[in-house]
């Protein structure tokens, strides 16, 4: 399962590796989206408010860790390319004890705070009891919610981006399947659904144990590797850590985006809901772009191959933006299309299409500055990616959405320009980050 990534051509790797990596977040983009669809078919409002309050709070925590763990993919990626299989088998190990630690900590904890966290989402009163048991059963899962994803981080550090996307696909598939039993048979609403999920994710988890004990992965764990290490986990958190911060920090402002549209009125609330759905299937390609290049860049690194790591950053940027680019200029003309696609309702429609249209421009600017993040994430320089998305959502996004709101309160075209114009900081600095970290030889430009 482990492949050499530092040979042949970029472009190739690029492409090869990005595909299942893109399948893998689509078939995780449908996964999230079975449950609300589902319980929709056969319970009321109360319970598909449930399932959509508490999915969000899972969405946001599922992100979280994912963004832990790309610090496991880089550091693997890292001993792989530089062929240290033993630094690489200590890092699985370590990788593995540090994470069930973690989601043990994190479950017990998440459990305590479950009324509040059901409060703070200003959970409607007929929903509060369905949000509170669907966030329980959720809550217990953890472990194995971390366990894929840790798993999922492992083999593609090893340069495996195929695998984890079997993985995801088992889980959607016996979480449809799981819903209709117990949503649509046993009638158990909300608690159906976490159930559906929470034994989805467990019987993949037991098929990736399979996988990994049927094939050789390349990689020797012994028990020693299993024991704490202080500067590995540290290597693993250094990295980890300001991706977690920052994707937790870019899910909490759409929420506060959220909040700032509900206000505005039910259409507007609508309009914004159903863009905000049609842009996370777009946004599917920067986000592969990202996780490719930290992965691809770090086995390069490791090789002291730093040209290549350079190659891989620009053919995602140009592949990255000039998809941005290409659907941004057909949203143009299609933008009321799509959005008519979700609802009937005129008025809906036009908000919804003056908000797409000036939205849409976010994915060419966001296919730049992602790339950029995984690149420097690959060199364990995360805290520029959380600085440059710190500093767009708090100086553009959240304060642009919040004043385009209150003086164009016809069109919800101006509060959409919030985000591409976000993204255009974080381009900004990124780009004088790439430079000056050149100029200074932190990173280096030769082989």
């Amino acid at each position: 399962m482990e492949k050499n990534l530092t040979t042949g051509s970029v472009f190739k790797n690029i492409a090869f590796f990005s595909l299942p990596y893109l399948l893998s977040y689509f078939l995780q983009t449908l996964y999230g989206m079975a449950d609300l669809f589902i319980i929709g078919q056969f319970n009321g409002v109360d319970s598909i408010t449930s399932v959509s309050v508490g999915s969000q709070v899972m969405h946001m925590l599922t992100v979280m860790i994912v963004g832990l763990a790309m610090g496991a993919t880089v550091t693997i990626g890292k001993a792989v390319g530089a062929k240290q299989s033993k630094q690489a088998a200590l890092t699985v190990g370590n990788t593995v004890t540090l994470f069930m630690g973690v989601s043990i900590a994190l479950t017990v904890l998440l459990l305590i705070l479950v009324k509040p966290i059901v409060a703070v989402m200003s959970t409607p009163a007929e929903a509060v009891s369905g949000t509170s048991l669907y966030l329980t059963i959720c809550f217990i899962g953890i472990p194995f919610i971390t366990a894929y994803n840790i798993i999922s981080s492992i083999f593609r550090g090893l340069g495996d981006s195929k695998s984890p996307m079997y993985f995801i696909a088992v889980a959607c598939a016996a979480n449809i399947a799981l819903d209709y039993l117990f949503i649509g048979v046993f009638h158990l609403g909300p608690a159906g659904a976490a159930l559906g999920t929470t034994l989805a994710q467990t019987i993949s988890v037991i098929v990736a144990l399979m996988v990994i004990l049927k094939k050789k992965t390349g990689i020797a764990l012994r028990k020693e590797d299993f024991k704490p290490q202080a500067a590995t986990m540290g290597q693993i958190l250094k990295i980890g850590i300001p991706v977690a911060l920052q994707d937790g920090f870019i899910q909490i402002s759409f929420i506060i985006i959220t909040v700032i549209a509900n206000r505005r009125g039910l259409n507007d609330a609508a309009a914004v809901g159903i863009v905000e759905k049609f842009i996370g299937v777009v946004f599917l390609v920067p986000s592969t772009m990202l996780s490719t290049v930290s992965a691809l860049s770090a086995q390069n690194i490791g090789a002291g191959r730093h040209d290549r790591a350079a190659a891989t950053l620009r053919y995602a940027i140009l592949m990255a933006a000039g998809f941005g680019l290409v659907v941004s200029v057909i949203v143009q003309f299609t933008g009321s299309g799509i959005v008519g696609l979700f609802t009937e309702d005129a008025e809906v429609i036009r908000l919804g299409d003056q908000y797409l249209r000036s939205y849409i421009w976010d994915s060419m600017f966001a296919g730049v500055h992602f790339s950029f993040s995984g690149y420097f994430c690959a060199y364990g320089l995360s805290g520029i990616s959380f600085l440059h998305n710190v500093l767009s959502i708090l100086l553009v996004r959240v304060p642009g959405a919040f004043l385009a709101s209150k003086y164009f309160a016809d069109t919800l075209y101006p509060m959409g320009m919030a985000a591409p114009g976000g993204s255009l900081l974080s381009v900004v600095v990124c780009v004088i980050a790439f430079a000056v970290l050149r100029r200074r030889s932190v990173i280096p430009s030769d082989k």
